[in-house]
Formats: C-alpha cells, sequence, structure tokens
C-alpha cells in the first residue's frame, strides 16, 4: 500500500471510529474491512466517494451501558448491551501493552464464539491484523483492532452445545460439500446454527507441525472460495462468509504464537461449515463459472466498480488464494460469479 493510499485508510478509519458497530439493531458495519481492502488493492481513489455512499446507512456509536475492568469482564463476554463498552476495554489494554500480547492473550478466549454476528467480527480483526502487520501501527490503526475486538466480545456467540463430529472426507472441498444443511431455515443465522447437529470433523485431523497447519487452513480458504463458485447461488451474501471468515484467520496467524494455530484451524473450520450448513442450496451446485483469463488488478477494479461490500471483501480473498495458487481458475471465476449474483445494494 503507498503512502497516500494508507494515509487515505487512516482518514477513512477516524470517520469510522465515530458510528457503531451494527445498524438497523444488528447488522454489521463492513465499512472498515471494505475500506481496507480498497486502499490494499489500489483503489484508494474510491475509498471516500465509497464510504460517502455506505455511511448514510450508518449510526452513532451506541451509549455506554457501564465500564468493563479486568475483573468483570467474563460476566460482560458476549452481553451486546456493551457494544460501546468492549472497545473502550481494548482501548485502554492496548495503550498498556504491544497490540501483538493483547492479541495473543485474547484471540483464545474469543475464538470459541468465531460464529458470532455472522463471524463478522473475527473478519473485522482479521482485515485490522494485517493493516498493522503491513503497514505498522498508528492511533487509527490501532484504535480499529481496539474496535474490531471488542465487537466481537460484545457479540461473543458459541455453537450449540453437543453439536455432533461426523465422518468427513479428508480434503476440504471434499468435506465442505459434506456438511448437512440444517433443516429449519424460517429464520437468519442465529436461529440456523442454533439448530446444528453435526458437522463433519475435518478439523479432528490436526498436523501436528505448526507450518502444516497454516497450510491446511490456506486449503480450506481455497476450497471455500470455490465452493461459492459452484453453491454461491444458495445465498449470494451470506455463503461468502464461508470464505471470508477462515481467511481472517488465516490473515491473523502470523501475530499469533505458533501454539494458537491448531486451535484457530479448528475455529475457522467450524465457522466455514457453520455457515454451509445455514446456507447450503437445497437444489446442489452449479457448474463452475469461467475466469476467461482476467488478472488480479481487473478482477479486483470490477469488484469495486459494483460496490457492494460483500463482494469487495469477497474478492479481496479471492485475490489471496490467487497469490498463493497462481493459476488457480476457481478463484476468480468464483468471485466474478460474486459480482454476477449480487445486488449490489444488498
Amino acid at each position: 500500500m503507498d503512502t497516500h493510499a494508507a494515509g487515505t485508510l487512516d482518514e477513512a478509519l477516524l470517520r469510522l471510529h465515530a458510528t457503531g458497530p451494527e445498524f438497523k439493531g444488528w447488522l454489521s458495519n463492513h465499512a472498515p474491512m471494505a475500506v481496507e481492502a480498497l486502499a490494499r488493492h489500489g483503489q484508494g481513489a474510491r475509498v471516500h466517494r465509497w464510504l460517502d455512499a455506505y455511511g448514510g446507512r450508518l449510526e452513532e456509536k451506541p451509549a455506554s451501558y457501564g465500564r468493563i475492568t479486568t475483573e468483570n469482564w467474563a460476566a460482560a463476554l458476549g452481553d451486546a448491551r456493551h457494544l460501546a463498552d468492549w472497545p473502550v476495554y481494548f482501548a485502554e489494554r492496548l495503550a498498556e501493552r504491544p497490540w501483538r500480547e493483547v492479541l495473543a492473550e485474547w484471540w483464545p478466549l474469543l475464538l470459541p464464539g468465531i460464529t458470532a454476528s455472522a463471524t463478522h467480527p473475527v473478519i473485522r480483526v482479521g482485515h485490522a491484523v494485517r493493516l498493522l502487520l503491513a503497514e505498522g501501527g498508528n492511533a487509527p490503526r490501532i484504535a480499529e483492532l481496539a474496535h474490531a475486538l471488542g465487537y466481537w466480545a460484545a457479540r461473543h456467540q458459541r455453537l450449540p452445545a453437543g453439536v455432533a463430529v461426523l465422518p468427513a472426507p479428508d480434503g476440504a472441498e471434499a468435506a465442505l460439500r459434506a456438511v448437512r444443511p440444517v433443516s429449519d431455515r424460517s429464520g437468519g443465522i442465529n436461529h440456523r446454527l442454533g439448530g446444528l447437529t453435526g458437522l463433519p470433523g475435518w478439523a479432528e485431523r490436526m498436523p501436528e507441525d505448526a507450518d502444516a497447519v497454516r497450510e491446511r487452513l490456506a486449503g480450506l480458504v481455497q476450497a471455500a472460495v470455490g465452493y461459492y463458485g459452484t453453491h454461491g447461488h444458495g445465498e449470494p451474501v451470506m455463503l461468502v462468509h464461508a470464505a471470508t471468515a477462515p481467511n481472517a484467520v488465516l490473515r491473523t496467524l502470523p501475530a499469533l504464537p505458533r501454539a494458537l494455530w491448531p486451535a484457530s484451524l479448528a475455529a475457522a473450520w467450524q465457522a466455514a461449515a457453520g455457515v454451509v450448513a445455514a446456507y447450503a442450496p437445497p437444489g446442489g451446485p452449479l457448474p463452475p463459472g469461467e475466469a476467461g483469463g482476467i488478472t488480479a488488478r481487473e478482477l479486483f477494479e470490477r469488484a469495486a466498480a459494483h460496490g457492494n461490500e460483500h463482494v469487495i471483501k469477497f474478492a479481496d480473498t479471492a485475490l489471496d488464494v490467487m497469490a498463493a495458487r497462481p493459476g488457480d481458475q476457481a478463484a476468480p471465476a468464483a468471485a466474478l460469479r460474486a459480482v454476477e449474483l449480487t445486488d449490489p445494494d444488498d
């Protein structure tokens, strides 16, 4: 990211930190994630225009419910009445210690609630960590990490107890296709995840070597991007998160102690498989699309021109797969399918 784009992004984050993490009572504020992706992929000139258009739906920060301290935080975990208080708590912790230390302390505490708010909190953390790792820390970027961690803590929610571990193929792509859809699809994602009875135990086969854990997680991201290319019609917006959530975990690994990587892989699988269980199309897959030799730059330009925040974030993840797996055509084809399937106003 060049200096001008980084400065534009910092300005955008400062604007966004005056807004809440949600609007209309439960919809996640995607702007911090989308503007980070735009700035990173050469679309910095669009950032403020995009934010002007998106910002009309945002709301001011919610009122404080009560101060969170090192003594009472456990009682406040997962209590959305503290949406304004958790970012303050993390801002205080990040003022006391290096951000990597705070992240390493809280990551294993937050990880069991990875599916909270349709996985948006962990995705926001992943964007914040990528920014800090690539561009260094300053006040707006550290504040963004505090907001991201705070959102996760306030909305922390575990999958229901007693979800059975089902047999699973070894390959990530086959394992995703083996996920059984939930039977009751009458509500939103929290309702659907509440009906989970079992998930394939793909992450039960944990490599012993940390680098192998990372490679297995990268394979899950690749598979989830490809899954969208053939299954995204099931729910074009929500199925994006089956790929962007595990990719957020993958982006965070370099900032974490390697001892935390196996649990991170297990949680990433839980997130991806949970989204698939909630939104897999009942009619089965469609044939994969064609990428037509599109370049990474052209692909992201098309996503940015489309403008939908989910399309932008999914293209951002597809670019990660393309960079790691040169010649992969499923990833750009899936990103183009997201452009095709998604209403710009959704």
